[in-house]
């Protein structure tokens, strides 16, 4: 089975140090859902593993992150595509859970769900913890340059060896290349 792990907000959708709060908030970064739906007309299953705040912080609910998530779904069926499972952490910070990234938690539910090979997995991010996350389980980590991917390559720290693509869409147009 061919898998591949996305960050939502920076990688799927435009990305807000407010927070996405709403499906009228949730905007896809052009070419992100073409290429969702690429990955999965060429047999990949996909992943999403998104860190969720902003419910912590009370700035949204469970019930408008599932509307957001819909929203997402709806997007990329009208496209031929489809997402295999969301898995989402919605603890703040100091919650000192098991699930936020960077701690591997949610990759490890997706390993648990898939049964696959993660050193066969790409995960894709636009920041150091999506990173660590992935590297923390022994998947193939992916830096885009969307999002707060700009920050994250400023920064500098723990992107030795660790591949950048413009977007989302370029790293998909190279890997589907390459098969």
């Amino acid at each position: 089975m061919k898998l591949i792990i996305l960050d939502r907000d920076g990688v799927i959708n435009e990305d807000s140090d407010n927070y996405i709060k709403s499906p009228e908030e949730f905007i896809p970064i052009p070419g992100s859902i073409d290429a969702i739906a690429r990955l999965h007309r060429a047999g990949y299953r996909i992943a999403v593993a998104t860190n969720q705040s902003g419910i912590a912080r009370g700035y949204f609910d469970i019930e408008m992150l599932n509307r957001m998530h819909e929203k997402l779904l709806r997007l990329l069926q009208a496209q031929g595509g489809q997402i295999d499972g969301i898995f989402y952490c919605p603890h703040g910070p100091e919650d000192n859970c098991a699930c936020r990234k960077p701690k591997p938690g949610l990759l490890q539910e997706i390993h648990k769900r898939f049964n696959v090979n993660m050193s066969r997995v790409y995960a894709v991010g636009d920041s150091l913890r999506d990173l660590q996350a992935a590297q923390a389980i022994g998947a193939r980590p992916i830096l885009v340059q969307t999002g707060k991917g700009e920050r994250t390559i400023k920064q500098g720290d723990g992107l030795g060896g660790i591949p950048i693509y413009k977007d989302l869409a370029t790293f998909v147009d190279e890997l589907l290349a390459q098969e």
